[in-house]
């Protein structure tokens, strides 16, 4: 098959779902009211409660949500084929992601901006909130550890990289200052930014000496390092500790100072590089030599695939930015279906490309086999792939092949940065939240929340021996990522669904995708927990299987819950706003 033509399929049914379905969710179930004042204006801080413009929030939904996991997810499940990643990807996201994003939005801005597992109290009680939170912080701890794990390791595998990645930082403070303080337009800043980053990005990929090549300068792979680490593992050091002190400066500024202008400028990279990727595509009209299908996969994709592709179909991360740091910035309340339901859309085109980037880099079915041989090795080789393909669609445009991979690396490194900080901020919110509800004051305050948030995030990347070598700590848990994740995504629409019903509508949207999800993750679950992880098992592994376990059955105690909840007879005195 032509890979255009799928390109152009998903497409298609994108826009169908922006233009008709999110239309009906947010006019006739949602009843969003443009006078509704949201917390951005009620709770106004200057800090994280700041009335922002809908494309710059848009900006900033997009690019915290997107990270690097809508690439990865999609590059590794091509190994079933082609046919069910697509297939999960575009209906997923019109049918499941965008009301998904957009309702935990919306459920978040009319309860004072507060996250889905504070809102927990309110639909299903404390006990349901506070399972619901220790699920989403080891989400967030898991996410935190394996993106810095994965940026550290792109600067040293792309060292041409950093300088433009880095660069960004002043250029967004910059532009922060420029539009909140001295009344400037953001989106020319913006552009000029990201020109600033291309710029440097084909100059560093030329000059050799402006490629901050850490490994090099320890005398190579085989160099010596620092604390009897080699040179390798010392650039992994350095890298972790820097993307930590960022870290904690980013999640601790005021939104606007940082974080909004940097995500408009990523914004427009996310657009320039889907640009690139699908003018190439067109370019260079490759065509599809994966298979639809993988008859011979070692491991069923069924239910596998939905946990794989988390972000790019639906992802629980997403309802707590929604939540999160979304919620609060939100200027009006019928902005929400723009920045909520169109992200995720914007992330299902993204997956979509990653997709087709992979399945038309090899030149025939033979060698697609021998790179995705197994589930593991496909588990290895998707990210790389993705960069590959993406570089060939790229050059599509007669990029030369070391500026695309390059910039590639770049928009990777920024998506997932932008995921790691805002990841922060939200694990600095759950610690505060949970300082208020054991009544201890000092887990209430910013830097002492930030500080356990970060001081956790790199003990788990550092001290304990990962899979991948020193420096992938976050490895050891990543294996629960999917289906945590997943599971989270279940439980917003099941908190959604609660709160439809006791205000007396068809809550039929979020209910159904919810029912598919959790069976589909549950399943899935059990069959890693308790066929794979546990002492009897053929691969055991007693970490895996003691957090797997508590999380299984965690999440089954909130659905039984949930359920008493959901079949409560209609509240007349439930207000729609807390």
């Amino acid at each position: 098959m032509n890979a255009i033509a799928l390109a152009a399929i998903g497409i298609f049914v994108f826009v169908l779902g922006y233009r008709f379905y999110s239309k009906y969710i947010a006019e006739k179930i949602f009843k969003l009211d443009p006078n509704y004042v949201t917390p951005a204006h009620r709770f106004k801080d200057g800090v994280d409660f700041v009335p922002t413009n809908k494309f710059v929030l848009w900006g900033h939904h997009f690019t915290s949500v997107a990270g690097a996991a809508p690439i990865l997810g999609p590059a590794i499940a091509v190994y079933w084929g082609w046919l069910p990643a697509v297939l999960w990807v575009v209906l997923g996201t019109v049918f499941a992601a965008g009301v998904h994003d957009f309702g935990t939005l919306v459920l978040s801005v009319r309860n004072k901006g507060q996250s889905v597992g504070t809102l927990a109290h309110r639909l299903i009680g404390q006990r349901g909130k506070m399972l619901f939170l220790f699920i989403i912080l080891i989400l967030v701890l898991m996410v935190n550890a394996v993106f810095a794990w994965v940026i550290a390791n792109l600067f040293i595998s792309y060292p041409a990289s950093v300088i433009p990645v880095f660069i960004q930082i002043p250029l967004a403070i910059w532009i922060g200052y420029a539009v909140y303080k001295k009344n400037k337009k953001m989106l020319v800043p913006s552009l000029v930014a990201l020109a600033v980053m291309y710029i440097t990005a084909i100059v560093a990929s030329q000059v050799s000496f402006l490629q901050i090549d850490l490994v090099k300068y320890m005398g190579g792979e085989d160099g010596a390092g620092l604390f009897g680490l080699g040179a390798i593992s010392t650039a992994f050091f350095i890298w972790i500790i820097v993307l930590m002190v960022y870290v904690y400066i980013a999640s601790t500024l005021p939104v606007w100072k940082l974080l909004q202008p940097r995500d408009f400028i990523n914004s427009h990279q996310l657009i320039v590089g889907l640009g690139i990727l699908y003018l190439g595509l067109l370019f260079t009209n490759p065509e599809i030599t994966a298979p639809a299908t993988n008859p011979d996969a070692d491991i069923s994709w069924f239910p596998l695939l939905f946990i794989t592709i988390a972000c790019g179909a639906i992802s629980g991360f997403h309802g707590l930015v929604s939540s999160g740091t979304t919620s609060k910035q939100l200027d009006k309340e019928t902005e929400a279906r723009f920045v909520g339901y169109l992200g995720a859309v914007g992330e299902g085109v993204l997956a979509l490309i990653s997709i087709i980037a992979v399945i038309t880099l090899f030149p025939d079915r033979e060698t697609f086999f021998a790179t995705y041989s197994s589930f593991q090795a496909s588990n290895g080789a998707g990210l790389g792939a993705f960069i590959e393909g993406a570089t060939n669609l790229a050059q599509g445009l007669l990029i030369p092949p070391e500026v695309a991979s390059t910039i590639v690396s770049i928009i990777v490194v920024s998506f997932a940065a932008t995921t790691l900080d805002t990841s922060v901020r939200l694990m600095r919110y759950i610690i505060s939240e949970l300082g208020v509800e054991y009544k201890i004051p000092s887990l209430e305050k910013k830097h002492v929340a930030t500080t356990i948030a970060v001081g956790a995030s790199a003990a788990l990347v550092l001290l304990p021996e990962g899979p991948n070598g020193f420096g992938s700590g976050g490895y050891l848990l990543w294996p629960l990522f999917g289906t945590a994740n997943q599971l989270l995504a279940g439980i917003s629409l099941l908190l959604i669904s609660i709160w439809l019903k006791k205000l007396g509508r068809n809550y039929m949207i979020t209910i159904i995708p919810m029912i598919f999800l959790m069976f589909m993750t549950l399943w899935a679950m059990f069959q890693q927990v308790f066929l794979q992880w546990a002492w009897y098992a053929e691969q055991p592994s007693m970490l895996l299987f003691v957090f797997g376990a508590i999380i299984f059955v965690f999440t089954l105690w909130i659905i039984l819950t949930a359920i008493q909840a959901l079949l409560k007879k209609t509240d007349p005195g439930f207000s729609e706003d807390e």
